[in-house]
């Protein structure tokens, strides 16, 4: 037995430790037994997506909006990874006006305290340190079942006198032996943890194993009875939603999700499948949420803008086809009784009951309204930009509909602090031979002109823009789709660049696909200039997966 399962709560090792607060900074299992926390780590997770990396500006824009939604928590980053990162959670900890503000930290002292460095401005800050518990975990640091549970009590017991709100997370908890788990939850809890989460690190875990396994640890562990206990699943056998709510049926109380599923592999729990499954089926699964649903559709388009992660036209609730109907006989239910085929309304998750087709007779006021319907708040700078393009666009286009809107807006947002900026492009291209493209291009204020021929217009303009701006960025993903029907159909084109271990996406849309592929390119080449340090932002140096 070690000192941590001897006494580890002793009084002279937490002489100093922080009392819990008295306001409701969590909700505890006593204070509301049907109330389910949610815990959103886009911010953290889900921006670990290859190519999925937020600007500053991004995240901050982002934890706004799902504080505004009442999301309960935001794991706004974390801290140790690099500077920026530190930066971020420290100015969204400042910022925050409801959510609790949480920060990651690995097992170790120097990591918690940077942690709590960036977390402590906000009202309610939460520290969330973590340690891999499985076999194959363990054997990374190469510590023994002895020396991690050492460790755990000495993290969690230095976390808990920084800060009364602690959460611990034993890494891969799905595929660690039951009585290490058990051991080692119960030497969180007595160290001074708050929240235990239990992660399925790997999308393992079956539903019906989810709920066994919290019911267990809350039988059978003790102290469970104070805490409040979380889940996190990941998405790889496409069970992280059943599993986060099989999870809730045992006994869990906090859900940990990121706004259209977004994270590593095949990604997390979907925060809007969470929430709307509880509202909707609140018959079988009596837990509610503070979370605002009619906020949903709104953040998820700009979670998919400022990550580059395109909606899959078949997501549940947020896809395009969530609420689509084609079929004659569905068709005809939905017109005599919407309750037919749809077992929510469209308004429900923030989605406009009819799409209003604008032109190019609609003025200023009518856009705005229309912006505002769709969750965008413009100042008159930012409205007179997209009302100057909107306009451009009805002229090529004879209707417009939201998702140009949304394609608008999310068009012209990064170029005012741009150092590449398309002037003008043109391309010939045909059965006659090679295609060629012209291009004037901004560099850092000043205009330059190149001509080259390619394999293909898109070919070509990309070697353009390559001469003007030489670099060493590997196209990994070039993917167009139609924002609407019809030849006249805005394209909105994703690029993912990759260059000396960052990775970065841009996004544009316009009827033009060539022109719209070719600012795509760019974009994501000013967002790797971010990324790579040449604009005062800095390069991610650690990751959680990195050993402590």
């Amino acid at each position: 037995m070690t000192n941590a399962d001897k006494d580890r709560v002793s009084p002279d090792a937490n002489k100093d430790r922080v009392p819990p607060q008295t306001d409701n900074d969590r909700v505890s299992p006593q204070a509301n037994k049907d109330r389910v926390v949610i815990f959103d780590t886009t911010l953290r997770d889900g921006e670990q997506s290859p190519g999925a990396t937020m600007t500053h500006d991004e995240k901050l824009e982002i934890a706004g909006l799902l504080d505004e939604m009442g999301v309960d928590i935001i794991e706004a980053g974390f801290p140790i990874a690099s500077e920026g990162d530190f930066r971020a959670v420290s100015e969204i900890a400042k910022n925050a006006k409801n959510s609790v503000i949480c920060g990651l930290a690995r097992a170790n002292i120097k990591d918690i305290d940077r942690c709590w460095e960036a977390v402590k401005h906000a009202e309610r800050p939460r520290i969330h340190t973590f340690i891999g518990t499985s076999p194959l975990h363990r054997a990374i640091p190469n510590l023994t079942q002895d020396e991690m549970a050492d460790r755990i009590h000495e993290t969690v017991t230095h976390a808990r006198n920084l800060c009364d709100n602690v959460q611990w997370s034993p890494m891969d908890a799905t595929r660690t032996e039951w009585d290490y788990l058990a051991r080692v939850v119960e030497i969180a809890i007595k160290a001074g943890a708050t929240t235990i989460n239990i992660p399925d690190t790997v999308g393992y875990t079956a539903p019906v194993e989810s709920a066994d396994l919290i019911r267990r640890l809350i039988a059978e562990v003790p102290g469970a009875e104070e805490v409040v206990f979380a889940t996190h699943c990941h998405n790889d056998l496409g069970m992280a939603t059943a599993n986060s709510l099989a999870a809730v049926a045992g006994g869990a109380r906090q859900i940990e999700c990121t706004i259209n599923g977004l994270g590593e592999r095949a990604g997390n729990t979907a925060l809007e499948e969470v929430v709307m499954a509880l509202k909707v089926r609140n018959d079988i699964m009596p837990y509610y949420t503070g979370v605002d649903s009619t906020k949903i559709m709104h953040i998820s388009r700009r979670v998919a803008t400022v990550s580059g992660f395109n909606v899959q036209y078949n997501k549940a609730i947020v896809g395009k086809n969530a609420f689509a109907h084609e079929s004659g006989i569905h068709q005809d239910g939905m017109l005599k009784n919407a309750e037919t085929f749809e077992i929510m309304r469209p308004a429900d998750v923030g989605l406009a009951e009819t799409n209003i087709v604008m032109g190019k007779h609609s003025g200023r006021a009518a856009l705005r309204a229309k912006l505002k319907d769709l969750g965008f708040e413009l100042g008159a700078n930012q409205l007179d930009d997209v009302f100057f393009r909107f306009k451009d666009l009805a002229d090529r286009k004879k209707e417009v509909y939201d998702e140009d809107l949304v394609a608008l807006v999310a068009a012209g947002e990064d170029e005012a602090k741009d150092r590449l900026v398309i002037k003008s492009l043109r391309v010939v291209c045909g059965t006659g031979g090679p295609a060629e493209a012209k291009l004037v291009m901004s560099v850092d204020g000043e205009e330059k002109t190149a001509t080259q021929s390619g394999d293909g217009p898109v070919d070509a303009t990309f070697k353009a823009v390559r001469e003007l701006h030489p670099n060493d960025a590997r196209l990994s993903l070039y993917q167009v789709s139609a924002v609407t029907e019809g030849t006249d159909a805005q394209a909105t084109v994703s690029v993912r660049l990759e260059e000396e271990g960052n990775i970065a996406t841009g996004q544009s849309a316009d009827t033009d696909t060539v022109l719209a592929s070719a600012k795509a390119y760019v974009h994501a080449l000013n967002r790797l200039l971010v990324r790579r340090g040449k604009t005062g932002e800095d390069k991610r140096e650690i990751s959680y997966k990195d050993v402590s």
